[in-house]
């Protein structure tokens, strides 16, 4: 299959890093973004303009973008005066929504301007709130939930209001022969993602096989020691069992330093230990997945700490070829 329809559900950094390296696998790429960011330069848009947010969008569009030219202004970063910390996607994408009245057409507009490849699809092109629910503590907001040291085990993020799926999205993941669900912060890119009204219904109906790739990296207030099965259950508490088929997982450290960096915050590798797997029934596949290079954060990006830990997206979508190619 030299051309697969692949979905790619998430959005933020981990779906950035896999989609710029999909795109030179197949042109059928459907991103599935989701809407739920408020914090940065998005925040501050939704907040005084009333508009969807458009910082993940953004994201996915300039990771799929031909054009390097118009990937560097998407991207570029105010660091001073009245624009500070805005980039200029973000605006431009604002700012369609504003003139058209509709975030699906300045998607699009977009996306044919940066000449992209495959598809950018907003989850929901309904306005609402992530919010979390720990114990008796309401917390509103994806930035706030993002902060938020988790008490409960059994603590669950939903939609206010509740949002229903994009057609436009039902439709890819119908077509797919690939469904991947992205690496990502779990309460703020993926779980919002797989909240949506009607995702479970498409994703149980659909023929592709559905891989999730599994973090890097454990988040010392949410997910502290963590197995990959802990994850795969989480999205299952969401999306029901038998939902997703297999689990890619990185078994290689970062680099010593980095590795060190992450350690002084509580931020832990996964755990990959073989009786963590016996409480999952699906096939796992480890593989050396974590990039060796080490990111860094644009100097002018200076309300959200990105990560610098982040995956071979070579290495990930070697991986989903070899999947492809045990399907046909």
């Amino acid at each position: 299959m030299s051309q697969p329809r692949v979905v790619l559900i998430g959005g933020g950094t981990g779906s950035f890093t896999l989609l710029h390296e999909l795109k030179h696998w197949t042109k059928n790429i459907s991103a599935i973004v989701n809407m739920c960011d408020d914090g940065g330069s998005t925040g501050v848009l939704r907040d005084e303009l009333g508009v969807l947010p458009p910082g993940d969008i953004r994201q996915c569009l300039v990771a799929l973008s031909n054009r390097p030219d118009a990937r560097d202004l998407f991207n570029y970063r105010f660091s001073n005066g009245s624009f500070k910390g805005h980039t200029v996607g973000n605006i431009i994408l604002s700012a369609l929504e504003l003139k058209t009245g509709s975030f699906a057409e300045a998607v699009k507009t977009v996306a044919e301007f940066m000449h992209i490849t495959g598809e950018v699809i907003p989850v929901s092109l309904e306005k609402h709130t992530l919010e979390m629910k720990d114990g008796n503590k309401t917390i509103k907001g994806e930035y706030k939930i993002s902060l938020h040291k988790i008490i409960n085990r059994d603590s669950k993020v939903y939609l206010s209001p509740e949002a229903k799926l994009n057609p436009m999205a039902i439709r890819a993941i119908a077509e797919a022969d690939l469904v991947v669900i992205a690496p990502g912060n779990l309460y703020c890119s993926l779980l919002p993602s797989l909240s949506v009204e009607g995702i479970t219904k498409a994703l149980k109906n659909t023929k592709a096989k559905v891989v999730m790739v599994a973090n890097l990296i454990n988040k010392p207030a949410q997910t502290k020691d963590w197995h990959v099965a802990d994850y795969l259950n989480e999205l299952n508490r969401y999306i029901g069992q038998d939902t997703i088929d297999l689990v890619l997982y990185n078994t290689k450290l970062p680099g010593k330093e980095l590795l060190k960096k992450y350690a002084e915050d509580g931020e832990l590798p996964l755990r990959i230990d073989p009786e963590g797997f016996k409480t999952i029934n699906i096939d796992c596949i480890g593989a050396p997945l974590v990039a060796n290079n080490t990111f860094k954060q644009d100097p002018a990006d200076k309300t959200i700490k990105r990560t610098l830990i982040r995956h071979d997206a070579k290495e990930v979508v070697n991986q989903l070829k070899k999947l492809i190619m045990l399907d046909t």
